[in-house]
């Protein structure tokens, strides 16, 4: 009977403990799902400026948690997704900088707006951090925006020069048809023109002979 009681607790154990795995899968992929996916800090749970030993060691940690093979939640491919997006990005050295530089600008931002100091205290608060947080978000998406509109403008751009060198290829293509027709009806044209010429020869052949023959008396 004790042997069957140390069974059921062990069972009982076991399955509390994987529905509190489960429930930190569930609880990583919800936070991962609603993170800014503009700051690959931000879906790796990062801190800015962490080494690149940090953003491998927890990208692989949480990759493995919320593998698609390892849970039942229907949101994990999407969570895994964005989590090997955030990691690429933090492993590129210009999108990093990119990122960094605006996080940067966010804070000076801030400081300017409160007319604070780096010196200040209000910067040290929880406060603080959390409108940092809030202000690099705003400066994301305004460089987002930013890099929209140029690529739009680039595209717009590239469109009206692709379009320029068809019209070129195709005057080209017009000239190139009209010199082949020409060619080709070369020999009628010269045909035509000997036998104009022929003609007009006889013809004043004819005036000739009659401007000869005058009236008697």
């Amino acid at each position: 009977m004790a042997d069957a009681n140390t069974k059921d607790d062990k069972d009982a154990l076991d399955a509390l403990e994987l529905e509190a795995k489960e429930f930190d899968k569930d609880a990583e992929i919800d936070r991962i799902l609603k993170a800014f996916r503009l700051d690959a800090y931000a879906v790796l749970d990062l801190q800015p400026g962490v080494p690149e030993s940090d953003i491998k060691m927890t990208y692989r940690k949480k990759s493995l948690l919320i593998h698609p093979d390892k849970t039942k939640n229907p949101r994990a491919p999407d969570a895994f997704d964005r989590l090997k997006k955030a990691q690429t990005e933090l492993m590129d050295e210009k999108h990093r900088e990119r990122l960094d530089e605006a996080i940067a600008d966010a804070r000076m931002l801030l400081i300017r707006e409160n007319k604070w100091t780096v010196d200040s205290p209000e910067l040290k608060t929880d406060e603080f951090a959390k409108k940092w947080r809030d202000k690099a978000r705003e400066v994301l998406i305004d460089n987002e925006h930013r890099r929209r509109r140029q690529m739009k403008a680039q595209l717009q751009e590239e469109g009206r020069e692709q379009r320029r060198q068809d019209e070129e290829v195709e005057d080209r293509k017009r000239k190139r048809q009209h010199e082949q027709d020409w060619e080709a009806t070369r020999d009628v044209r010269i045909n035509s023109w000997r036998q104009f010429q022929k003609g007009k020869s006889g013809g004043d052949s004819d005036k000739k002979k009659k401007k000869k023959l005058k009236p008697i008396g």
